[in-house]
C-alpha cells in the first residue's frame, strides 16, 4: 500500500506570503477598469437615451466584452445607476466646499462651483439631471439627493445651520429646478460668460430669498438679498 503523505499545513506567513499585495494590486486593477467603464458610460448615456442602448450597443461602443460590464454591474440598470452616483458625487462635491468662507461668499462659491462643473463635465450634468430612466425611482432618489445637498448649502448660508421650515425648502427647491434647466440651456448655448450666469443665479436667488421672507418672517432674507441693503 502506498504511503501516504502526512498533510503539510503552511506556516504562517509562509504560502500566503506576498498574498496580500497582489490582491490589493488586483483590487487597484478592478477599481480602475470600473472607473473606466463609468466614465465610458457618462459619455454614452448623455448622448443616448437608456431605453435606446443595449447592453450590446454598450460593449461594442465601449470596446469591452458584454460579460465584463455584467461581472461590475450585474445589469445595464446596475451600469446606470453607477454612473450617476458617480456624476452626483462630483457634482455635490465640486458645489458644496469652501465651508470656511462667510455665508454670503459660500453661496456665491457654491453656485459658481455648480456651474463650473456643469461646463467642464457636460455630459456627466446631462446624465444626472435629464438623461435616463424616467419611470426608475432610484434614479429619481439620486438626483433628489443633488438637490438636497444643493439646497442645503444654500439654507445655510442663508439662514445659519438647522431644520428649514417647508416655505423656505419649497421656494429654494423650486429655484434650484430653475437652475437646472437654465444650466442645461447654457451649456447647449455657451452665450453667456461663467461670471454673468453665476451673477445672474445668485440675483435670483436673492428674489426668491425675499418672496420666502415675505410669507414666512421667521425665514428673513440676510443682508446680501436684501433690496434695501
Amino acid at each position: 500500500m502506498p504511503q501516504q503523505r502526512a498533510a503539510v499545513s503552511p506556516t504562517p506567513g509562509s504560502a500566503r506570503a506576498g498574498e496580500g499585495p497582489a490582491r490589493a494590486r488586483g483590487s487597484e486593477r478592478s477599481a480602475a477598469r470600473r472607473a473606466e467603464l463609468i466614465a465610458i458610460g457618462r459619455k454614452l448615456f448623455a448622448d443616448t437615451s437608456y431605453d435606446a442602448l443595449s447592453m450590446d450597443d454598450i460593449a461594442r461602443q465601449a470596446d469591452v466584452a458584454k460579460g465584463l460590464i455584467y461581472y461590475y454591474f450585474r445589469s445595464k440598470r446596475g451600469y446606470y445607476l453607477a454612473i450617476v452616483q458617480d456624476s452626483v458625487a462630483d457634482l455635490v462635491s465640486s458645489a458644496a466646499g469652501g465651508l470656511e468662507l462667510p455665508a454670503a461668499d459660500r453661496v456665491h462659491r457654491t453656485i459658481d462651483g455648480y456651474l463650473r462643473y456643469a461646463e467642464h463635465h457636460q455630459a456627466a450634468y446631462r446624465t444626472i439631471v435629464s438623461g435616463g430612466v424616467g419611470f426608475d425611482a432610484e434614479v429619481h432618489a439620486v438626483r433628489d439627493g443633488v438637490r438636497a445637498a444643493i439646497i442645503a448649502t444654500i439654507a445655510e448660508g442663508a439662514y445659519g445651520p438647522g431644520d428649514i421650515a417647508p416655505v423656505a425648502r419649497m421656494g429654494l427647491l423650486a429655484w434650484v429646478c430653475s437652475v437646472e434647466g437654465a444650466t442645461l440651456d447654457w451649456i447647449a448655448r455657451p452665450e453667456l460668460s461663467r461670471d454673468t450666469m453665476c451673477a445672474l443665479l445668485v440675483k435670483t436667488l436673492g428674489g426668491a430669498l425675499r418672496a420666502v421672507e415675505e410669507l414666512d418672517p421667521a425665514h428673513p432674507a440676510p443682508p446680501p438679498a436684501r433690496r434695501d441693503a
